[in-house]
């Protein structure tokens, strides 16, 4: 890899503590790709060595930088690399050994090649596993800021949730297999048509998801990773975001910044924006509500295609102005979510300058507003509240603590 021989090298443990870290989420098709090759552009001039991964699958990173790039970093202009991030690379690394085991056991019952491949793979692996360079760049200490260009939403969210949803029953299936292994391993091929997994491959589950949880807890330290919520001023994209929002709090994952995109300038003065630009005032004036205190850097709708450095430039420009990208942007959270050690939660808000007696709280099944004096805020409940009930809310020290909890019938039966 170009870059690897670092004169002023670094050890992997000064590396994890140095290496900035920034995750571009959001809805699909809102100029995630645009903004973070921008992002990557200005840190770079800013003369910090910087790397742009793309996890997407439907990769268009070259497309916005305007030249070719693979599964391996290539150098775009001095100080910048970028990627388009080959997920079977990361696979065949991190499951390929298992994976090969899976297969051996079900072909030996008839199943077909392809199928099997398919079904010997976990729900939102496929998706992790672009996030597992995230880990290896860490390590390696070549870089002082890494741009991640993650894949829509939904799909994010389930891949950092990855390790907690998956790593409990292959823990109990693993610890069987090597508590038993030497008992059971003669007769296992009689009964399940294959030998029970050698301890390498039990090993290689283990490194899948140890390296997971690196890199969770990589993106879950604010003072070296920050995830930035990507929209548009459109209504629909904005409640989408919301709800990303909430449950990255609640998966304890630190977001800075809203960046907005595609606002249409105060320039354009044609009746047929008119409407429009109207509709993009209040959905902006809803942002405000909806994500409180976050920063919100804008971005206008350019005349042309987003695509090649100089645009690029205009872009970066645009969003950050004499801001170094870079920069922690916010150190303050919103909102977030506390289990009460039963089977009820806290919402609690962050809420400064506020008086009790300015404010009001009403509640939809899977959405909050609270009301201040003449301001409001929104806030999209995650699923796991949905059903639950408000049984208080107290303001203490500049927040109000929300508990909710189960409804009485329901407690003994969970």
């Amino acid at each position: 890899m170009s870059g690897s021989n670092h004169d002023n090298h670094r050890s992997s443990t000064d590396a994890q503590h140095s290496m900035r870290i920034i995750v571009h989420t959001g809805k699909g098709g809102v100029g995630k790709t645009s903004i973070s090759a921008a992002t990557a552009l200005r840190c770079a001039e800013l003369g910090l060595r910087t790397i742009v991964i793309s996890t997407d699958t439907a990769h268009s990173l070259a497309d916005s930088l305007d030249m070719k790039i693979g599964p391996e970093p290539v150098p775009v202009t001095d100080n910048l690399w970028a990627q388009e991030v080959d997920a079977r690379y990361s696979m065949d690394k991190y499951w390929g050994r298992i994976q090969n085991y899976a297969l051996d056991v079900l072909n030996t019952r008839g199943v077909q090649d392809i199928v099997a491949e398919e079904v010997t793979i976990l729900p939102g692996l496929e998706e992790g596993a672009h996030l597992l360079w995230i880990n290896k760049y860490a390590e390696e200490g070549e870089f002082d800021v890494l741009i991640v260009d993650a894949a829509p939403t939904a799909e994010t969210l389930r891949l950092l949730s990855l390790p907690d949803t998956s790593r409990w029953w292959f823990q109990r299936i693993m610890g069987l297999m090597r508590g038993a292994g030497r008992v059971l391993r003669p007769f296992s091929k009689p009964l399940i048509g294959a030998n029970l997994p050698d301890t390498d491959t039990l090993d290689s589950i283990d490194g899948l998801f140890n390296t997971l949880d690196k890199v969770r807890k990589l993106l879950a330290d604010p003072a070296h990773s920050s995830l930035r919520l990507v929209i548009n001023p459109e209504r629909m994209v904005i409640k989408e975001t919301q709800r990303t929002y909430t449950y990255l709090n609640l998966y304890g994952y630190s977001v800075d910044a809203v960046l907005l995109n595609r606002v249409i300038p105060d320039e354009v003065s044609d009746p047929y924006f008119a409407r429009r630009k109207a509709q993009q005032r209040e959905n902006i004036e809803f942002i405000g509500e909806a994500f409180g205190q976050l920063p919100m850097l804008q971005a206008p709708m350019f005349g042309e295609e987003v695509g090649g450095l100089d645009s690029l430039r205009r872009l970066a420009d645009a969003l950050y102005g004499d801001r170094n990208p870079a920069e922690v942007l916010s150190t303050e959270q919103t909102h977030w979510i506390e289990s009460d050690g039963k089977s009820g939660y806290y919402l609690i808000v962050a809420l400064p300058f506020v008086e009790k007696s300015d404010l009001d709280l009403y509640r939809a099944s899977d959405e909050l507003t609270l009301r201040v004096g003449p301001y409001r805020r929104n806030i999209v409940l995650p699923y796991a509240l949905w059903n639950l009930e408000i049984e208080n809310a107290r303001f203490e020290q500049s927040r109000l603590r929300i508990h909710f909890i189960r409804p009485a019938g329901d407690a003994a039966a969970h």
